[in-house]
């Protein structure tokens, strides 16, 4: 997010988000509405890249998301320092194992530190820490406390950013994570979610990344 003339690539996952980020970003980025989970991000993110005039410096994927009680409040905002495919790997009688316990690749896409950098600039009041990347949204409080005890600096949980995140990796282009908090992760109660606040958050959060690009 250096420069006079960053090309960002911002991938969401549905109409609303893109439409809260696009309303704070402006024409300073293309954002994209990729679809619901990580093969659709994922899927979105490289054609995108792949088709695009000239290369973008940075892919940012944004949008609501779960946050866990006590590292996250409803309505605030969040950046990831990894983003992590919580699910992806093999259950055994002594828990989960993940892709790099496996042997077979990583479950781990570290954030670009530059374009967190620029994020923390731009955003000083959001917390830092891991954004987890779901297939299915957590909805019991047990396996809340297992994501709880298996990530300790986990902060939030959405479905895209995994995909997102290896997309950009595979293109040599930075990537990085925003997420605005709808709802706590943990037994799924719908009327108690705050998708509106969320929803405005994310535009504001936006609002303060178009600043930050003017720069």
């Amino acid at each position: 997010m250096t420069g006079p003339d960053p090309r960002v690539l911002v991938v969401t996952a549905v109409e609303a988000e893109r439409l809260a980020v696009a309303r704070g970003l402006g024409y300073r980025a293309v954002v994209l509405a990729g679809g619901v989970g990580q093969a659709a991000a994922a899927a979105t993110t490289a054609r995108a890249i792949a088709t695009a005039p000239r290369s973008y410096d940075l892919v940012l994927c944004a949008g609501i998301a779960g946050g866990f009680d006590g590292r996250a409040d409803l309505g605030s905002t969040v950046l990831a320092a990894r983003s992590i495919a919580a699910d992806l790997g093999a259950e055994s009688p002594d828990g989960f194992i993940d892709l790099d316990e496996l042997g077979f690749g990583t479950s781990t896409v570290e954030v670009d530190p530059t374009a967190l950098a620029g994020l923390r600039r731009a955003l000083p009041y959001a917390p830092v820490g891991d954004v987890l990347t779901v297939s299915t949204v957590t909805g019991t409080a047990e396996r809340a406390a297992a994501l709880r005890d298996r990530y300790p600096s986990a902060v939030a949980e959405g479905m895209e950013g995994f995909g997102v995140a290896t997309a950009a990796a595979q293109a040599g282009v930075a990537f990085a994570e925003i997420r605005t908090i709808s709802n706590p992760v943990g037994p799924r109660q719908r009327v108690a979610w705050r998708i509106g606040d969320a929803l405005t958050a994310l535009e504001a959060a936006a609002a303060r990344l178009a600043d930050s690009l003017e720069r």
